[in-house]
């Protein structure tokens, strides 16, 4: 009995840390958007994680939201330094996200600040 439940408990950690390396290491997909930089936020009970959005349309109706990790520290004070600015951001899709990386599923890697194709003020 007590071999068998050896057994369980090490196949239940090799499945787990197989799916934790395929999230980490498989990307879904990979590219830029481009929006106003309208919210960036340390949020979070247990986990704090940050998270922003930018918004892609005119009217704010199209809104692109996504999660920094914590070690991607320029991108977070670029982000930060960038806010209210129109940005490009280049992102990773992940197939799924764990509560200790973020809310969403895309994963911004760089920011580069650009001048806004609506306004002038950029």
């Amino acid at each position: 009995m007590k071999k068998i439940l050896i057994t369980i408990l090490l196949v239940i950690v090799v499945l787990a840390t197989i799916w934790y390396a395929f999230i980490y290491f498989v990307p879904y997909s990979e590219g830029t958007r481009s929006g106003e930089l309208i919210k960036v936020s340390n949020k979070g009970v247990i986990f704090k994680t940050w998270e922003g959005e930018i918004s892609q349309g005119i009217s704010g109706a199209q809104i692109f939201s996504f999660s920094v990790l914590d070690k991607e520290e320029e991108v977070i004070k670029k982000l930060q330094e960038y806010q209210g600015s129109y940005v490009k951001l280049e992102y990773v899709e992940r197939f799924g996200t764990f509560a200790f990386w973020g809310d969403t599923k895309y994963f911004i890697t760089g920011v580069v600040k650009e001048k806004s194709p609506h306004f002038s003020r950029d």
